[in-house]
């Protein structure tokens, strides 16, 4: 509803705009006072209508409101016709001829606002259309260029914005989705086979089938094994949901690179040493680049990775460099390679080339290593070729997005 402060301002500005140019084309002062004391009343009359129309109108279509303003214009005008007439001399001739130029009149601001209104309508219908097709599930519905004026032009815009937004946000929802199906999936399957050795231990010791010493430490080993692989899958998983849930994007600790490559490679040097393999480690000028900490488990699952699948004669080396962009870090290894129709696979969850890449691992090894990349502004690539050997970049930005 339009205020009384507001509707009496613009009639009050009215009145005294009327004022300035009567004194301007030379009334005298006793006309002047004439004309104040008619619009005095007029302005009253005017602000009661306006502020009526308001109230009845607040419910009726755009059409109608343009409509009704003609109307209420022409209505005015025609009763400060009557007035005129009333008071002053004024010939009946004249009289006429004015009224008949304010019928005219009439009809003209009903014509624009016909023309007005129908532009506004048409836009206000498609955006309407098309609100009505996003709440019934159409997220490629769109308002598109109106041709209305800016202010519809803009409501437009919003609207195809919010549903550009909401169809992204809808589309990661469904993607987390489908992926937290296929981890639960394959978090069941691994989880079976060694729950089920586990278990079929277990009943032959309770059920007496296995008492001798030998065979009794035996299946304490392969147990205690499972009990270590099943361990690992746990504590990646909680991590993986960790991350999921952003922990990354709220840290505040950074580390020098030089620190957490040596970090990730105390973590591996027994794994190495047990097989038999160097490796190698060398910062080139990126030693005091600071990141996130999280990088030491990156960097070391490419190294559990790499030392895994390389034979006891072949070589590990792990690398970092800085660029103006940031710095690279790789790790490559001399080892079995990856078939090159594999490679897109190898950073989804549990996913296995073939049943010689196949290990001690959880299988979230890579997967923990994209999610912890790319969630520091950067990207994880792998390149290989079956027996030369893969090599794994990771590259990131100059700033890390951690914060301080």
């Amino acid at each position: 509803m339009v205020s009384l402060f507001v509707v009496g301002a613009v009639v009050a500005l009215g009145a005294l705009g009327t004022l300035v140019v009567a004194v301007a084309i030379g009334m005298g002062g006793g006309d002047v006072g004439h004309l104040a004391a008619l619009l005095l009343p007029a302005a009253v009359a005017t602000v009661a209508v306006l502020l009526l129309g308001d109230r009845l109108l607040s419910h009726a279509s755009l059409r109608y409101r343009f409509l009704s303003v003609g109307a209420i214009a022409a209505l005015v005008s025609l009763g400060n016709l009557a007035v005129l007439v009333a008071l002053m001399s004024v010939s009946s001739h004249d009289a006429t001829l004015m009224a008949a130029l304010l019928v005219y009149s009439v009809g003209t601001g009903v014509a624009a606002a016909l023309v007005a209104s129908r532009s506004a309508r048409r836009a206000l219908d498609r955006l309407e259309r098309t609100a009505r097709e996003l709440a019934g599930g159409d997220l490629h519905a769109r308002a598109g260029a109106l041709g209305a004026g800016p202010e519809l032009d803009q409501l437009g815009h919003t609207l195809d914005h919010m549903a550009s937004r909401l169809e992204r946000s809808i589309a990661r929802e469904r993607e987390s989705e489908a992926r937290r199906r296929d981890l639960v999936t394959a978090v069941s399957h691994d989880l079976r086979t060694p729950l089920a050795g586990l278990r079929a231990m277990v009943e032959a010791i309770d059920d007496g089938v296995v008492d001798d010493a030998p065979t009794l430490r035996r299946y304490a080993a392969e147990m205690r094994v499972a009990v270590e692989s099943l361990t690992h899958l746990v504590d990646d998983l909680f991590e993986l949901v960790q991350l999921d849930a952003g922990a990354i994007e709220a840290e505040t600790k950074r580390a020098r690179l030089a620190e957490v490559m040596q970090s990730a490679l105390a973590a591996c040097e027994g794994q190495a040493i047990e097989k038999g393999l160097s490796v190698e480690a060398h910062a080139d000028g990126a030693a005091d680049y600071l990141t996130s900490p999280r990088l030491v488990r990156v960097l070391q699952n490419l190294l559990q990775n790499a030392i895994r699948h390389t034979p006891a004669d072949g070589s590990v080396r792990m690398e970092a460099r800085r660029f103006d962009e940031g710095i690279e870090l790789i790790v490559e290894d001399t080892g079995e390679g990856i078939a090159a129709d594999a490679l897109e696979h190898v950073f989804e969850p549990f996913w296995r080339a073939d049943a010689a890449r196949s290990g001690s691992g959880s299988g979230l090894g890579l997967a923990l290593a994209k999610r912890i990349v790319e969630a520091l502004g950067g990207e994880i690539r792998a390149q290989s070729s079956p027996s030369s050997g893969a090599r794994f970049a990771v590259l990131l930005p100059a700033s890390s997005p951690t914060r301080t």
